[in-house]
C-alpha cells in the first residue's frame, strides 16, 4: 500500500513539472521510473501532453513503456514514430516482451526489427511467435538456464560463476536430458545449501510439473495459482523444454482478465484510450447501447399488453418494477458466480447439472423468502391481500427464472464463442424484465380484473 501512495506522489510531482515547463527536471525524473509507471502516466494524459512527455523518454526504455500500454495508446504512439526509432526502442527488450511488441508494429517495422537481431533471438523470436499470444508458449520467455542431472552441484556452481549472470526472476535450474527433454528442477536454495558434491539428479524436484505450450493462459493461471509457483517450465509435445513462465508473467494475465471483466461488463474495451476521440468513443458505446433500447422496447412491448388492466389497477403501476429489479439482482449474482467459474475451469458436464441444481434451489429459497417479506409489506401499505399474493408469487417465478437463466446464459454465450462478461448481462437482463413483468402483470390480470 505505501508503494502505490509512493508511486502516486511521484507521479504527481512529474505532473507539476510537466506544467510548470521544467522539461529537463521532468526528463530526468520520468527516465528514473519504472516503464509501467510511465506507461499509466501516458495514458492519464490527453494526447497533446502525451506527445510531450514521450519525447522525453529515453530510447533504452521506449520498448518496454510501449509493450506496458494499452493497445489503443500505444498505437497512436507507435504512428507518430520513424522507423528508426521503433528499431532502437525495439532493441535489447526481452525476447517474450518483443514478441508482444511486434504484434502491433507495421509489416515492414517488423522485417527491420527481426533482421536487426542476431541469429539466436532471431530464432528465439520465431519461436515465441509461433504460439497464440494467449497460450503458454506466448507467455513464456526462453531466457533459460538448463543442466544435465549427472553432475555436481559443484560444476553447476561453476559453471553459473563463469556465465556471470541467470535471467532475472530465476528460482529454479530446469534439468534436461540430453536430447532437451525435461526431467525436474533445481531449485537455487538447494543449489546453495546442498553438499557441493551431491549429484543434481539427487537433489533435483520433479514435484514441478512442465506446462506443454498449447496451453491457455487461463489454464496457466490455474496452475501457479493452485500450485503456489514461481516459475515453471514450458515443454513442447515431445516434452522438450522451450522456455519457462514466471509469475510476473501471470500477474499481467490476472490483471488484464480483471479489466476485461470490469470492462466488459458494460459493454467497453478495456484496451480503449481514455483520450479517444469523443466520436469514437461513442461509436464503441453506441452499439451496446442501442441492444440494451432493443431490449428496453420488448419489456416494453409486454407491458403494453397489459394495459388494460394498469388502467383498472393503478396500483400495480406503483409496484411494477419491484419483480423485474429483483429478478434482476438474483440473476447477476448467479451470473457472476458462473462467469467466473467458466474463466477459472471450474464447470464441466459432470458438475454441471448440480450446479444448476443448486441455482435453482438457491433462487426457490430467495423467492419464498423474500415473497413472504414483500407480500406481508404489500398488505400492511395497501390493505389488499391479493395484490400481496400477486406480488409474492411473481417474485418467486422471477427469483428462479433469474437463478436459472444467471447459470445458462454464461453457457450459452460460450458455446456460441461470445464472451459471456460482455453480452451476458445485457442477455439477462432482458430475461429478467420480460419474465418479471409477464408473472407480476399476468397474475394481475387474471386475479384482478
Amino acid at each position: 500500500m505505501e508503494g502505490r501512495e509512493h508511486t502516486k506522489a511521484t507521479l504527481e510531482l512529474l505532473r507539476e513539472k510537466l506544467n510548470s515547463g521544467r522539461m529537463r527536471a521532468a526528463g530526468i525524473m520520468v527516465n528514473s521510473l519504472h516503464p509501467s509507471e510511465v506507461a499509466r502516466l501516458l495514458e492519464s494524459l490527453p494526447p497533446k501532453d502525451r506527445a510531450v512527455l514521450w519525447e522525453l523518454v529515453g530510447s533504452e526504455i521506449e520498448g518496454d513503456v510501449l509493450v506496458e500500454l494499452v493497445d489503443k495508446v500505444r498505437d497512436g504512439l507507435i504512428e507518430g514514430m520513424a522507423t528508426e526509432d521503433l528499431v532502437a526502442a525495439a532493441g535489447g527488450m526481452e525476447v517474450d516482451d518483443l514478441a508482444d511488441l511486434l504484434a502491433d508494429l507495421p509489416e515492414a517495422v517488423t522485417q527491420e526489427v527481426l533482421q536487426s537481431l542476431d541469429h539466436q533471438d532471431h530464432e528465439r523470436i520465431k519461436q515465441v511467435l509461433a504460439y497464440d499470444e494467449e497460450s503458454a508458449g506466448g507467455l513464456m520467455n526462453i531466457d533459460i538456464v538448463t543442466v544435465r542431472p549427472d553432475v555436481t552441484l559443484e560444476v553447476v556452481g561453476r559453471y553459473l560463476r563463469a556465465v556471470g549472470e541467470i535471467p532475472d526472476g530465476t528460482d529454479s535450474i530446469f534439468v534436461v536430458s540430453r536430447d532437451n527433454t525435461y526431467i525436474g528442477a533445481l531449485f537455487l536454495s538447494r543449489l546453495v545449501t546442498h553438499d557441493p558434491e551431491e549429484m543434481v539428479a539427487n537433489v533435483m524436484s520433479t514435484d514441478v510439473m512442465p506446462i506443454p505450450a498449447h496451453t491457455s493462459s487461463s489454464q496457466v493461471v490455474w496452475e501457479f495459482e493452485n500450485r503456489d509457483l514461481l516459475s515453471a517450465p514450458v515443454v513442447d509435445d515431445d516434452f522438450r523444454v522451450l522456455g519457462r513462465i514466471t509469475v510476473d508473467d501471470v500477474v499481467d494475465v490476472i490483471r488484464d482478465e480483471a479489466e476485461h471483466s470490469l470492462m466488459g461488463a458494460a459493454g467497453l474495451d478495456e484496451e480503449d484510450d481514455m483520450f479517444a476521440p469523443v466520436v469514437t468513443s461513442a461509436t464503441r458505446r453506441a452499439l451496446w447501447l442501442g441492444v440494451n433500447l432493443l431490449t428496453a422496447f420488448l419489456a416494453a412491448a409486454v407491458v403494453d399488453q397489459f394495459q388494460t388492466t394498469l388502467d383498472k389497477i393503478v396500483l400495480l403501476a406503483v409496484l411494477m418494477p419491484v419483480v423485474p429489479s429483483m429478478g434482476g439482482v438474483a440473476g447477476s449474482q448467479s451470473l457472476v458466480i458462473i462467469t467466473r467459474a467458466l474463466a477459472l475451469g471450474l464447470i464441466n458436464r459432470d458438475n454441471a447439472m448440480r450446479i444448476f441444481q443448486k441455482e435453482l434451489r438457491v433462487g426457490i429459497l430467495n423467492g419464498l423468502g423474500w415473497a413472504l417479506i414483500v407480500a406481508l409489506f404489500t398488505y400492511l401499505w395497501f390493505g389488499d391481500w391479493r395484490i400481496g399474493g400477486i406480488i409474492g408469487a411473481a417474485m418467486i417465478i422471477n427469483l428462479v427464472i433469474a437463478a436459472g437463466a444467471g447459470f445458462s446464459i454464461p453457457l450459452l454465450l460460450k458455446r456460441m464463442s461470445v464472451d459471456p462478461a460482455l453480452a451476458g448481462g445485457v442477455v439477462l437482463t432482458t430475461v429478467t424484465d420480460v419474465v418479471g413483468y409477464m408473472a407480476f402483470l399476468g397474475l394481475g390480470a387474471m386475479f384482478l380484473v
